[in-house]
């Protein structure tokens, strides 16, 4: 050994500080976590809601379906009648009460014109509507007025306006 060397230090190593614990999580985690939880949730109502509105929408397509399906011209009154109401239905659910309920004949067929018939109803294969139900015969067109209801119920089927 040199003696002209200093003496050796007894010095311990560099120790890095223990890794923070996984638990509890730091306020920002927490924060993060209800947000995520929140738009989760927002995120599976409005996914569940449109679900429902398509499930109605096919069951009302359908309805539609087994109507054209089963018309006779023996039965046309009833028929007209039939589709008649299942747009009433339709447009009960969509549009306020107080706006839907009285209406009948003209006034029932202009709603509907308003509403996104493009004046089939008042003009077309719809204007049956006014007078149909009521009449003890009745000429319609079947294939008309199924295909006017069919775009009526796809342009009205969603989230109601204002109740």
């Amino acid at each position: 050994m040199n003696p002209t060397a200093p003496p050796v230090l007894d010095l311990r190593d560099v120790h890095a500080p223990p890794f923070p614990d996984f638990w509890p999580p730091a306020p920002g985690w927490w924060i993060a976590a209800a947000l995520l939880a929140g738009v989760l949730v927002f995120i599976s109502v409005r996914l569940y809601r449109r679900y429902r509105l398509r499930r109605l929408r096919r069951q009302v397509l359908t309805t539609l379906d087994t109507l054209a399906a089963g018309y006779s011209s023996e039965q046309s009154v009833g028929f007209v009648t039939e589709v008649s109401m299942l747009l009433r239905r339709v447009a009960l659910r969509r549009f306020p009460r107080r706006r839907v309920a009285a209406l009948f004949g003209t006034d029932w067929c202009r709603f509907l014109d308003e509403t996104g018939g493009e004046g089939g109803f008042s003009r077309g294969a719809g204007q049956v509507l006014a007078s149909g139900p009521y009449a003890s015969r009745v000429d319609v067109d079947p294939e008309g007025l199924v295909a006017l209801a069919r775009l009526w119920i796809r342009k009205n089927f969603g989230e109601p306006h204002g109740a």
